[in-house]
């Protein structure tokens, strides 16, 4: 797919996509599982026959970045390689294997004068997804939308253009094999930002819902400009929370994975509170292990009393997503103050305490209001993959619609069916 380079037409390009995603949709919403999950085993078997093409696509890209100086952390982000190929050829496969979330019925009821009442899940219609970055956004994204009924347009950074092209030439693939309208999974053909803003300002006839998934300023533009519903999150600042009965060594092994698995990714920690009765035993261990896998630690003045090698940190560090081996570190007096440092400078993303006092972690989940909350795990287990929906298309931290991760089920609303034998409303 070449890249259009006469941006007056745009505005009229991305009408016509919006137009032929609305046929598609209409199309797919009389489609049923099995013919949406042949797509799909075309999908994944195109991305294993094409795994050359697809990491020389990713070449290009990185070579590209890596001119541009984009950080480690992104350059991660961006590398496709045969085992990352492989792994989202597996990701469809298991997208496949969810039970079918279109036609579900979610609630039945039968009224006093007769009348049977079904709640039923139903596609949201025609998904506009932008991210950066991450090129396997591209065969989530389509997988899930596909699975769940939903028409897509995508529209991937310029940064993974070509890998992400190469990715979704392997969805067509699958769509014609399974003898499904193209148009059902398109990609944004430029990487002009005014296909963005015309997206998020002009098409609210045939796009229902936005998906933002990528950094701080996409999503803050994403959020400022959609005309539409927009399913997403800001950051992701993660806390790990040792309580005062944390067992050292699990503490360690936690705090270690839930900052350095993957620093790039939205479920990574970023700060780390430990109990003040607790401090003495479990940061010199924990600060350890983060600083011998080159972790910078960033602490308030309390904790550096145990943490000599640490920077001090500032009002900022509480509220940066570094999305590097960087961890801000503070000292709390008790649980109470835990959850009001989280809700004072949290995303609403993922929390984690480390407690073998269980009623502290029920406590815990009681008081925090964070998407997702987890006891004696890492951070990074935020992910739908983690929870067995295959893959995400991202982590919701809102309160309408979706919340957590968004997958297949998640990309659906419903509908109600009432089914009578004449009623009539007096």
């Amino acid at each position: 797919m070449d890249k259009v380079e006469n941006t007056q037409s745009i505005p009229e390009m991305m009408a016509r996509m919006g137009e032929a995603a609305r046929r598609a949709a209409a199309s797919l919403a009389r489609s049923n599982n099995e013919q949406r999950s042949r797509a799909l085993q075309a999908a994944a078997a195109a991305l294993r026959a094409r795994e050359a093409e697809i990491i020389e696509a990713n070449n290009e890209d990185m070579v590209a970045a890596e001119k541009r100086g984009l950080s480690g952390a992104m350059l991660d982000r961006l590398m496709l390689d045969a085992d990352r190929v492989e792994a989202m050829a597996r990701g469809i496969e298991a997208i496949i294997e969810l039970p079918d979330p279109v036609g579900r019925v979610i609630a039945e009821f039968e009224r006093p004068n007769g009348l049977n009442i079904q709640r039923v899940a139903v596609p949201l219609g025609v998904i506009g997804i932008i991210y950066e970055s991450r090129p396997n956004v591209t065969a989530d994204a389509a997988a899930l939308c596909l699975k769940s009924g939903n028409a897509v347009i995508l529209r991937g950074g310029s940064e993974s253009f070509h890998s992400s092209s190469a990715i979704h030439r392997c969805i067509e693939d699958g769509l014609t094999e399974a003898g499904i309208d193209r148009a059902a999974v398109q990609m944004v053909p430029t990487t002009e930002r005014e296909a963005v803003g015309y997206m998020l300002s002009s098409m609210a006839d045939t796009i229902d819902v936005v998906v933002p998934r990528g950094g701080k300023r996409l999503i803050e533009r994403v959020q400022k400009e959609a005309r539409v519903p927009v399913i997403g999150h800001l950051e992701g600042i993660c806390h790990v929370y040792l309580h005062a009965s944390a067992e050292p060594g699990m503490a360690e092994n936690i705090v270690v994975n839930a900052k350095l698995r993957r620093t790039g990714i939205c479920g990574a920690a970023e700060t780390l509170l430990v109990d003040r009765a607790a401090a003495a035993d479990l940061l010199p261990g924990v600060a350890a292990a983060l600083e011998k896998k080159g972790c910078e630690i960033r602490a308030e003045a309390d904790a550096l009393a145990y943490l000599p090698n640490a920077i001090p940190a500032t009002e900022d560090d509480w509220t940066t997503e570094y999305l590097d081996a960087i961890i801000s570190v503070r000292v709390v007096d008790d649980l109470d103050q835990a959850m009001q440092h989280i809700a004072t400078y949290g995303s609403g993303h993922t929390e984690c305490i480390v407690a073998s006092d269980t009623a502290a972690a029920e406590q815990f989940f009681a008081g925090v209001d964070s998407a997702i909350l987890l006891h004696n795990a890492s951070t990074q287990f935020a992910d739908g993959g983690e929870f067995g929906m295959g893959a995400e298309i991202g982590i919701a931290t809102g309160r309408i619609h979706a919340r957590g991760p968004v997958g297949a089920e998640q990309l659906t609303s419903y509908k109600y069916v009432v089914r009578g034998n004449g009623q009539v409303r007096p």
